[in-house]
């Protein structure tokens, strides 16, 4: 347990210093997003009858902010231990793969969930909006960041090098936050990419999460609820049992 908890510090350490960077510059980013893409359609869309679409976007920002923070810490992590060969001291000190796996997530769970605060908190000028279920709201942050955290420590074990992690968020992470409803309602979609965009687990993720603020969205938060734990699940086990075989971490 000491060494969870020493390894849980250390990881939170690592980001919390470099806080401009791994906190400040993801609100920015979503802030600029919202500035930008709500000045511009705020007279043009309704995705829901009585909310803005100022309103309705800030959910889905904050919500993009908190998966892609969450897979960014441990995916970064574990490659800059890797090529710096530090690695190793992760490794040799009597560390459960369990202790390990719990400790890179739950730090990557609480880089995303200080992100979205910082998200909502820098969004609230622009917007108003009554927080209909917190409990919704609650349950798809810490599950979604939980998810992207696991990708990440996945992500992070199998890239040998920087570019090749790149890849992984350039042509994954990123094309599925953006396509997964944070930007529009997928009802706006013809009936063929709204099929499409049901096999997207970041569309539940933003779709729950969205309902936790607004009472309605495109499907039951149920059943969101339910995708979106099958996956992290799914995930988790892939994840421990790389971790468990010391896949690309011990020669």
């Amino acid at each position: 347990m000491e060494g969870f908890k020493t390894l849980l510090y250390k990881e939170c350490l690592r980001f919390w210093k470099v806080g401009f960077q791994t906190v400040l510059s993801p609100v920015l980013t979503a802030v600029l997003y919202l500035l930008i893409f709500g000045h511009v359609l705020e007279d043009h869309v309704q995705p829901f009858p009585g909310v803005s679409y100022t309103a309705f976007l800030v959910p889905g920002l904050v919500m993009m902010t908190v998966l892609q923070n969450a897979f960014a810490n441990s995916s970064s992590s574990l490659i800059q231990s890797k090529i710096t060969g530090n690695i190793v001291f992760v490794l040799l000190p009597p560390i459960s793969y369990r202790e390990f796996y719990a400790a890179y997530v739950i730090a990557a769970v609480l880089r995303g969930a200080m992100c979205g605060v910082g998200v909502l908190l820098a969004a609230l000028p622009f917007a108003s909006f009554d927080i209909a279920q917190p409990g919704w709201i609650v349950a798809f942050a810490l599950i979604g960041g939980a998810f992207l955290a696991s990708l990440g420590v996945i992500a992070g074990i199998w890239a040998d090098k920087f570019d090749q992690l790149a890849a992984f968020q350039n042509f994954l992470i990123m094309p599925l936050t953006m396509l997964s409803g944070v930007f529009y309602s997928i009802h706006s979609l013809p009936a063929f990419w709204q099929g499409v965009s049901h096999f997207n687990p970041f569309f539940f993720m933003i779709d729950g999460f969205r309902y936790g603020f607004f009472g309605v969205s495109d499907v039951s938060p149920w059943t969101s609820i339910g995708v979106v734990l099958t996956c992290f699940i799914v995930l988790a086990v892939v994840t421990l049992q790389m971790l468990a075989r010391g896949y690309k971490l011990r020669a």
